[in-house]
């Protein structure tokens, strides 16, 4: 009897202490040290990367404590086109199957995204500590945006921009090595037309590109800019995309293809005839940026797995031979992993040590759209007609039928900004005016009715230019 009693009052004794224990326990835990669930979770990724880093990068993270600690057994990533990113994150939540994470694509797809209320702010405490070991900016260009104190998107890489030359094409087409935007927009690669010596693709397809048009923009400022962009196009293909213009340049369809510097890295090791020119004192250092979503149904895990993105682990992931992008936590070069890549880290060097451009985001942001349907619309879409009044003035040059000034002027006034009547007023596409019609082209079907009225423009500029010549 008197073992019995001992043995009820011992387990009473031992449940109390694991109580208490556990109740200690709950009570001085760190917050937001662990998982938010005791379920496992899927992580849903709205991304711009393709698969070879997706693939890679899951790969990693799945072996990582994080995963294992916030019980994350699998990541879904989704590929999506910038001209539906808004579309596609909203539609998903209201299907019930949100996004989390969005990853890749640039920052002025983030910021647009944040204009649009779609990220939320960074509020875990170990992911917030992990960002703070990473510079605000470099090279003048932004790794982070904040408002009101608060981080809305990190870059978990850096990229320039420049472009990728074939080097066996570009000498069995005689043509010279390039080193600026203005020599793709010259008249030696407009020798070999209707033959295309440069490869770009459109603004509704490739946000990097979209990036190099903006870049050449903010250089040569907005008129003589639309002029240099307009030679450079009429010199080039227009592809559905920057992958797409990338093959060309590999396969030897194109000497050259303008690039994000990460295509030009992998292509070099890859395809060892080709080469990324990186343009001196043309360009600008670019964050790419990962955020959380608003629409996250996992919020803690999600920042988990940012922060796992921006740790020296997940940093890695840029050093794989098959990627090759520039990290934006240099101490990942100090890793074994990293000191196998000396190549990729005097790329990284020699990219924050170029002379950047000025570059205002801001600037840029209020005429985006504009520029992006304008683009398209006067130099992808009436391609054809481009070129052949390119070529009509290139030739004329070169039989010495007007002088050089003649050309120079005819070179100037083919990519000048249209002007165009509608409605009875007279428009011109200025700065200023872009500016104004931005938020309306954010609208698909403003946007298609803009395209056909400088469509037709542009034909008749083309046209006009072919015949005022000899």
């Amino acid at each position: 009897m008197r073992r019995a009693i001992a043995t009820k009052t011992l387990a009473v004794v031992v449940i109390a202490v694991v109580v208490v224990a556990g109740i200690a326990a709950y009570l001085f835990i760190p917050q937001g040290t662990g998982p938010s669930t005791s379920q496992d979770i899927t992580l849903r990724v709205a991304t711009r990367h393709d698969t070879t880093i997706t693939d890679y990068a899951l790969q990693l993270f799945l072996q990582s404590s994080i995963a294992k600690q916030y019980r994350i057994t699998n990541i879904i990533f989704v590929s999506v086109q910038p001209s539906l990113w808004v579309d596609t994150i909203r539609g998903a939540q209201a299907k019930g199957t949100p996004f989390d994470v969005a990853w890749g694509g640039g920052p002025t797809l983030f910021d647009d995204s944040y204009a649009d209320g779609l990220l939320a702010p960074i509020n875990k405490t170990e992911t917030l500590q992990t960002i703070s070991q990473i510079a605000d900016s470099i090279g003048g260009a932004p790794l982070k945006r904040l408002h009101n104190g608060q981080i809305y998107w990190v870059a978990a890489a850096i990229s320039s921009f420049g472009f990728i030359v074939n080097k066996d094409v570009l000498n069995s087409y005689q043509l010279p090595m390039p080193q600026l935007w203005e020599d793709l927009a010259g008249v030696d690669f407009a020798k070999k037309l209707p033959t295309s010596t440069v490869g770009f693709a459109t603004t509704a397809s490739s946000t990097s590109h979209t990036r190099i048009y903006e870049i050449i923009l903010e250089k040569f400022g907005w008129d003589t800019g639309w002029s240099v962009l307009a030679r450079l196009a009429a010199n080039g293909k227009p592809y559905g995309g920057s992958v797409e213009a990338l093959t060309g340049v590999q396969s030897g369809e194109v000497p050259v293809g303008i690039a994000i510097d990460f295509y030009g890295y992998s292509s070099e090791l890859q395809f060892p005839n080709t080469k990324y020119v990186l343009p001196f004192n043309e360009s600008i250092i670019n964050g790419d940026p990962i955020a959380l979503l608003a629409s996250s149904a996992h919020p803690d895990a999600a920042q988990a797995f940012i922060q796992w993105v921006l740790s020296v682990d997940g940093q890695k992931v840029w050093l794989n031979r098959d990627i090759s992008r520039l990290p934006v936590v240099p101490s990942v070069f100090n890793t074994p992993e990293g000191q196998a890549r000396a190549d990729l880290y005097a790329d990284y060097n020699a990219t924050i040590n170029n002379i950047g451009i000025p570059f205002d985001d801001a600037k840029v942001l209020s005429y985006e759209y504009s520029m992006k349907v304008y683009f398209d619309a006067v130099f992808s879409d009436v391609h054809d007609s481009l070129v052949q009044a390119w070529m009509k003035l290139v030739n004329d040059y070169l039989a010495g039928k007007i002088t050089q000034a003649q050309f120079q002027n005819y070179a100037y006034q083919l990519g000048s900004p249209l002007t165009w009547t509608s409605g009875g007023q007279t428009y011109t596409f200025t700065l200023a005016y872009a500016q104004s019609i931005n938020d309306a082209l954010k609208s698909t079907a403003t946007a298609s009715q803009y395209a056909q009225l400088w469509r037709n423009a542009a034909r008749d500029h083309y046209q006009n230019i072919i015949q005022s010549l000899p």
